[in-house]
């Protein structure tokens, strides 16, 4: 048997890689504009990797424009506070040391367990770092991981971004010359 977390892991990753099948069912309980943008992916999907092993990064996604590495949660609760195990919390802060070494933007993909609608939100983490390109405008866009007074990374999924909106902001252009 899998472990729970594989579930959303492949969700995720048939989402993000276009596959119809996880699309169609995700769509359901979306309005108009969330199917439009879950959508979008049947016709500019990512490449998504599974990484092996407990490595700190869940997925990789990749495609011409935008690379990111994705570490998934989920939960019945809408807030997950990472002081409840250190683990968490080292797994975060490796997490954004390496993405700062190659510039790439750290992911925290959200799934409310029993959600209608787009049970996914996006996040990233906290940082001075300066990214560069699209990855600086993405950085920008994705809402950060709240920090505690204690230093603790929180997450609360309504704080995030949904990942239709994700999907509908990373196709708005082809940057292709006219």
């Amino acid at each position: 048997m899998a472990p729970p977390g594989d579930t959303y892991e492949r969700e995720l990753k048939a989402l993000l890689a276009g596959e119809e099948k996880a699309i169609a069912k995700m769509v359901k309980t979306c309005d108009a504009v969330e199917t439009a943008h879950y959508n979008s992916m049947l016709t500019d999907p990512f490449l998504v990797i599974r990484a092996a092993g407990s490595l700190g990064v869940d997925l990789v996604a990749l495609r011409w424009d935008f690379s990111f590495p994705i570490e998934v949660k989920s939960s019945c609760d809408s807030v997950l506070h990472f002081s409840k195990n250190q683990r968490l919390s080292e797994q975060a802060d490796t997490m954004l040391q390496d993405c700062c070494r190659s510039h790439l933007v750290p992911i925290y993909a959200f799934r409310l367990k029993s959600q209608r609608g787009d049970p996914w939100r996006l996040f990233t983490i906290p940082t001075d770092h300066i990214y560069r390109g699209r990855h600086a405008v993405l950085y920008r866009r994705i809402p950060k991981l709240e920090v505690s007074n204690s230093g603790f990374y929180i997450m609360r999924w309504e704080d995030g971004m949904k990942l239709s909106d994700f999907m509908a902001y990373t196709g708005m252009s082809d940057y292709s010359q006219e």
